[in-house]
């Protein structure tokens, strides 16, 4: 079984649980375990939430105002994608344009620890916690984050949809 979906949305807050309810109702149709059902969709949202924060200020019809969620289930694995058109992730020192190729994705300058009760900054460690693999990074040549993790899949016993 595979399914794949593609939305290019408005950099809006309302997007964000537009995102998550497509993903959550795409899994529990497939017969997707509802606590994997769960992970995931947490983790989309504060990936989108993080495209809609954080993506620079395009303006209306302006595709830097857009941002693009993909999500592929196949087989015992989902992969979520997250790409905007923003800046992107800040270069470490490591990664300038001195010593690394133009065309090489630059990785974005490690987080220090945020407190567990901040209000912000956790978005992408929670991600991690969430996931099982994740790549952070920025669209090689053209500008923007690129946010991408999956998971290994549980299904339920009376999955219409399960991976054989």
């Amino acid at each position: 079984m595979s399914i794949w979906w593609s939305l290019h949305l408005r950099r809006e807050a309302a997007s964000v649980p537009l995102a998550r309810r497509l993903l959550l109702g795409t899994m529990e149709t497939a017969g997707v375990d509802p606590d994997i059902s769960y992970d995931l969709s947490l983790a989309l949202s504060e990936a989108c939430a993080n495209a809609v924060e954080h993506a620079g200020d395009g303006a209306h019809g302006d595709s830097r105002g857009a941002y693009r969620v993909t999500a592929y289930l196949d087989g015992e694995k989902c992969r979520i994608e997250v790409a905007d058109s923003g800046p992107g992730f800040p270069a470490s020192p490591l990664n300038t344009a001195s010593t690394v190729a133009p065309e090489t994705p630059r990785r974005p300058v490690p987080v220090a620890a945020v407190p567990y009760d901040a209000e912000h900054g956790r978005g992408l460690s929670l991600i991690e916690e969430l996931a099982d693999h994740v790549t952070i990074g920025n669209k090689p040549g053209r500008g923007g984050a690129v946010v991408s993790f999956d998971k290994m899949l549980k299904w339920r016993k009376d999955a219409p949809l399960m991976a054989v």
